[in-house]
């Protein structure tokens, strides 16, 4: 387990150089896994990752309620990368659940709590479960919301988990800059329902 002074140096030293970092972490030879929602500049972790581990398990909660353009994109980076994709739905398919409680419920309602447990979280943990990773990479950026802007790029999660957030620092100029370099596909078609408003958590990053 890596010390706070280990986390303070590493941070410190690579907390700014995605690229190193990502070496770093998988460098040390641990299994490791990078999740991702095929959101606006999901490419720039994917490629990142896998042009060091070509192989890293690439873990999607796919909750049912993606865009048509979402799931192209899904494919369309999936292919260009060969990602060694793992897909993680719910245990109930969208027209199921939507069939027994309605459509989704608003950011108000009570149950909300319910369908992000539902859709997103309980499939994340039965991802943990079946991948067993000791590293966690993430495309979390410190713009995406006031809790993400007191992350650290390594950091050490509740479950143990070394968690990498390599694009912590970057701005969406830099992620456009490296879609264009790598010649990289892009998504702007993307919603996420557990979420409702782009400053809002879901509850994936709170509890993990």
């Amino acid at each position: 387990m890596m010390s706070p002074l280990d986390l303070a140096r590493i941070n410190a030293e690579m907390g700014h150089d995605a690229q190193a970092l990502t070496r770093w972490a998988l460098g040390l030879g641990q299994r490791a896994i990078v999740t991702t929602n095929f959101r606006p500049f999901e490419a720039v972790i994917l490629h990142l990752v896998t042009q060091v581990q070509p192989d890293v398990p690439v873990v999607w909660m796919d909750n049912g309620y993606n865009t048509e353009a979402t799931y192209r994109y899904a494919d369309e980076v999936t292919k260009q990368l060969g990602l060694n994709l793992k897909i993680y739905l719910p245990l109930r398919s969208r027209a199921h659940r939507e069939a027994v409680d309605g459509p989704t419920p608003a950011l108000d309602d009570p149950r909300h709590a319910a369908f992000t447990q539902e859709v997103k979280l309980e499939p994340f943990a039965r991802a943990l479960r079946e991948t067993a990773p000791q590293v966690w990479f993430t495309a979390l950026r410190a713009t995406d919301s006031a809790v993400r802007a007191q992350m650290e790029p390594v950091s050490i999660n509740p479950d143990g988990l070394i968690k990498v957030a390599p694009l912590l620092h970057w701005s969406s100029k830099q992620l456009h800059e490296y879609c264009v370099q790598h010649g990289l596909p892009n998504n702007f078609d993307y919603v996420d329902p557990t979420k409702g408003e782009d400053q809002r958590e879901c509850g994936l990053h709170l509890a993990h």
